[in-house]
C-alpha cells in the first residue's frame, strides 16, 4: 500500500513538475516581482501551502523585496510586516543555517518550512516554502520547490534581460527618431545617413502611406522604388501568410497613435523569405499632431529559429516522457551483446549514418537511443518516426511537412519530423517499408541535407543525424526491386546487427531478474526468488519475439501473481495440440516440408552458403537470422551442401 501512495505522490509530483515548467511561457513580458509572484501562487497551489515568500535583491545595492502568497488568499495589508518580523533575521544567512520550523505569523504554532537560495554568484534572494502538515516537506516536495527556484532564477534572469533589452530598443527608437527630426530640413543629407545604416528603415505619412525607405529595404528586396507603388511592393515583400494579420495590425497601431511593433516574414530578392520585426515609432508637433512615422526592420530569423526549435524539442520531450519505452537500459552480458555495445561506443560520437538490423523485438530503438545519448546531440532533440506504421499517403508530410493549403485538410503550415530534429537526431525505425517516392527524398536529405515541404519549391536545410531499423534483408530488397540501391548504400555506412534473444540465452537470467524487480514495483507486488522449472522454460523457449516477447510474459506473469515467487504456467509455452490429422495439420505438414525442400533448394545452389551477397538468404529474401533459425527448426545439415 504505501508503495501504491508513493507512486500516486510521485505521479503528482510530476503533474506539478510540468505544470511548473509551463510556467516560464506565462512569464513573458512580465518584470522579476511579477515572475516571483506568479511562481509562488504555483508553489502554494500545487503543494497545498499555508504561505510563501521570497526575499528578492533586484540590484545589488538595493534593499530585498519581500513578495508573500497565502494559501487560502492573496493576503492583505500588513502581510509582508509580518513575515519580515518572523524572518528578517535569516534572511542574509544561507537557507542550511535556517531552522526547520518557526512560530506561524499568521496564527498559532508552529509551521515547518524549506528555505532555498534563489541564484548562485549574483544571489538573487530567498525562497520560503512554509506549511504546518505533518512531514513537510516530503521528497518530492523538496523535488518540486528546487525545481521551482531553478525556474524562478531562469525568469528572473529573462525578465531582467527582456526589460534591457526593451530600454535598448527604446533608446535606440528614441535616438532615431531625435535624429530623423534633426535632419528633417536637409533631406538629402538625411537619404545619405539612413542609406548607410545596415538596417530597414521606413518613413510613413500620418496615414500610413509609404513615403521613403532606405537603401538597405531597396537592396533587401531587389526593387529600384517602393514608395510610387506602395501597394504592389507590399505584395511583393510580405509572406502571403502574414499580409492580412499584417496589414490589421499596422491599421490597428496607426489608429491608436502609439508606438506599436509587429513581426512578419519580408521576401528577399531570391525568394527566400525570413522573420523581420518592426517597430513604429510616430513623430509629433509641439501641439501633439502626428508628422510622420518610422518604422524600423531587425532581421530575428535566428530567434524564432530557434524558438520553434525549442518548442520542438520540448514536444519531442513531452512525447518521450508519454510513451513507455521497452525498459531504460540495454541489460545483458552475452558475447553478442557486448559486440554490438562495442560498435555503439565507437560510432556514436561520430555523425556517421547508423543502420540497425535485427529481428522484431530485440531492441533496435534502444540501441539508437544508446547511440543518441552518446553523441555530441544528445541535449538535442531525438525523434522517432514508425515508417511502417504512417499510411502511405502521409508519410511525406509527416517527415518533411507541409504549407497551408498543400493538400486538403492542409488548414495551416506544419513542421516535418526532420525539421523538428534539427541539430539532434532522428531515427526511421521499419525503413524497410518506406514507398519509392519517398525513398527518392529521403534520399535527397541525406546527400544535400536539405528537403521541400509539400506545397513549396523552397528548400529547407537541416543538420540531422540519421539512424535507421529494419527487420528485412534489404540486399534483398535492393536486388528485388523493392529499395533503391543508392539509399541502402547511403544507409548502410555503419551497420550494427543486433543478435535474436535465442543467440543470447546467458542473457535471459538478467533480463528475466531486471524485468520482475520493474513491473513488481510497478504493481506494487514483491517477489523474491524466481520458480526454477519457470528458469528452465525461459532459457529452453526460441523466443521467437525476442526481448519484446519477453517483456509481455514477465509483465503477465506478475500481473497474475500473488506469491512471493515469480511461477509461469507451463502451458503458456506450448501450442494447440492438434487432434488428429485434420486439415488443418496436414497443411502444416506440407508447408513444413515445402519450406524445408525451398530452403535446402537454395543451400544447394549456394554450395551451403548462408550469409552475403552469394548466399541463400540474399537468393530467398530473408534476413540472415530468419533462415538459420528455419535452418536449426527444420534439421537441415547445410554443411552437406558444401563443396570443395
Amino acid at each position: 500500500m504505501e508503495q501504491v501512495i508513493e507512486s500516486r505522490l510521485l505521479q503528482a509530483c510530476i503533474n506539478d513538475l510540468v505544470s511548473v515548467l509551463a510556467l516560464p511561457a506565462m512569464w513573458t513580458g512580465q518584470d522579476p516581482a511579477q515572475v516571483v509572484g506568479t511562481l509562488l501562487d504555483a508553489v502554494v497551489g500545487m503543494l497545498g501551502l499555508d504561505f510563501a515568500c521570497a526575499w528578492l535583491k533586484l540590484e545589488a545595492s538595493a534593499p530585498y523585496l519581500l513578495t508573500v502568497r497565502l494559501g487560502e488568499s492573496r493576503g492583505s495589508g500588513g502581510v509582508e510586516r509580518q513575515v519580515a518580523r518572523t524572518f528578517d533575521r535569516w534572511v542574509a544567512d544561507e537557507p542550511s543555517r535556517w531552522p526547520s520550523t518557526v512560530p506561524n505569523p499568521f496564527g498559532g504554532g508552529d509551521v515547518a518550512i524549506m528555505a532555498l537560495r534563489l541564484g548562485l554568484a549574483d544571489d538573487l534572494g530567498v525562497m520560503v516554502a512554509a506549511s504546518a502538515r505533518s512531514g513537510f516537506p516530503r521528497d518530492t516536495e523538496r523535488l518540486l520547490l528546487s525545481v521551482a527556484a531553478n525556474e524562478a532564477v531562469v525568469g528572473v534572469h529573462e525578465a531582467r534581460l527582456l526589460g534591457e533589452q526593451k530600454r535598448i530598443a527604446k533608446e535606440l527608437d528614441a535616438r532615431v527618431a531625435e535624429r530623423t527630426k534633426e535632419l528633417a530640413a536637409a533631406n538629402e543629407e538625411l537619404r545619405r545617413i539612413t542609406d548607410a545604416v545596415p538596417q530597414a528603415i521606413i518613413v510613413l505619412a500620418p496615414d500610413g502611406r509609404v513615403v521613403y525607405v532606405n537603401a538597405f529595404v531597396l537592396a533587401y528586396a531587389g526593387l529600384s522604388v517602393v514608395a510610387g507603388n506602395a501597394e504592389a511592393a507590399r505584395e511583393r515583400i510580405f509572406h502571403p501568410d502574414d499580409r492580412e494579420r499584417v496589414l490589421n495590425e499596422r491599421e490597428a497601431g496607426l489608429s491608436r497613435g502609439e508606438p506599436f511593433e509587429s513581426e512578419l516574414r519580408a521576401r528577399r530578392k531570391d525568394g527566400q523569405y525570413r522573420w523581420f520585426l518592426m517597430r513604429y515609432q510616430p513623430l509629433r508637433s509641439e501641439s501633439g499632431e502626428i508628422l510622420r512615422w518610422y518604422a524600423t526592420a531587425t532581421d530575428i530569423e535566428d530567434r524564432r529559429r530557434a524558438e520553434e526549435r525549442v518548442r520542438n524539442e520540448n514536444l519531442a520531450l513531452r512525447d518521450e516522457i508519454d510513451r513507455s519505452s521497452m525498459f531504460e537500459e540495454i541489460v545483458g552480458s552475452s558475447e553478442g551483446l557486448r559486440r554490438v555495445l562495442a560498435k555503439v561506443a565507437k560510432v556514436a560520437p561520430t555523425d556517421s549514418t547508423v543502420l540497425i538490423v535485427g529481428e522484431t523485438g530485440t531492441g533496435k530503438e534502444l540501441v539508437a537511443r544508446a547511440i543518441h545519448k552518446r553523441s555530441s546531440r544528445a541535449s538535442r532533440a531525438f525523434i522517432r518516426v514508425n515508417c511502417a506504421a504512417i499510411p502511405p499517403s502521409l508519410v511525406a508530410s509527416e517527415l518533411f511537412g507541409h504549407e497551408k493549403g498543400a493538400f486538403t485538410g492542409a488548414l495551416q503550415r506544419r513542421v516535418g519530423r526532420f525539421e523538428a530534429a534539427d541539430g539532434g537526431t532522428i531515427f526511421l525505425d521499419e525503413i524497410g517499408d518506406l514507398q519509392p517516392e519517398t525513398q527518392v527524398a529521403l534520399l535527397r536529405v541525406l546527400q544535400e541535407r536539405e528537403f521541400e515541404r509539400i506545397g513549396s519549391n523552397r528548400p529547407v536545410s537541416v543538420d540531422v543525424r540519421v539512424l535507421a531499423a529494419t527487420y528485412r534483408d534489404l540486399g534483398a530488397a535492393v536486388k528485388a526491386g523493392t529499395f533503391r540501391e543508392d539509399l541502402f548504400y547511403r544507409l548502410n555506412v555503419f551497420p550494427v546487427e543486433i543478435p535474436p534473444l535465442r543467440e543470447r540465452r546467458e542473457d535471459i537470467l538478467l533480463l528475466v531478474r531486471y524485468m520482475i524487480d520493474r513491473y513488481a514495483k510497478k504493481a506494487g507486488k514483491t517477489i523474491k526468488s524466481i520458480d526454477e522449472d519457470t528458469l528452465e522454460m525461459f532459457r529452453a523457449y526460441a523466443w521467437p519475439g525476442n526481448v519484446r516477447e519477453l517483456q509481455n510474459v514477465v509483465e503477465r506473469a506478475v500481473i497474475l501473481s500473488d506469491r512471493d515467487t515469480f511461477f509461469v504456467d507451463e502451458s503458456w509455452f506450448k501450442r494447440e495440440a492438434s487432434h488428429g490429422p485434420g486439415p488443418a495439420a496436414s497443411l502444416t505438414g506440407a508447408l513444413a516440408a515445402s519450406e524445408k525442400e525451398l530452403i535446402e533448394g537454395a543451400l544447394a545452389s549456394c554450395k551451403g552458403r548462408v550469409s552475403g551477397p552469394g548466399g541463400a538468404a540474399a537468393k530467398l529474401g530473408i534476413p540472415r537470422q530468419t533462415l538459420d533459425s528455419k535452418i536449426r527448426a527444420l534439421h537441415i545439415d547445410k554443411y552437406k551442401f558444401r563443396t570443395s
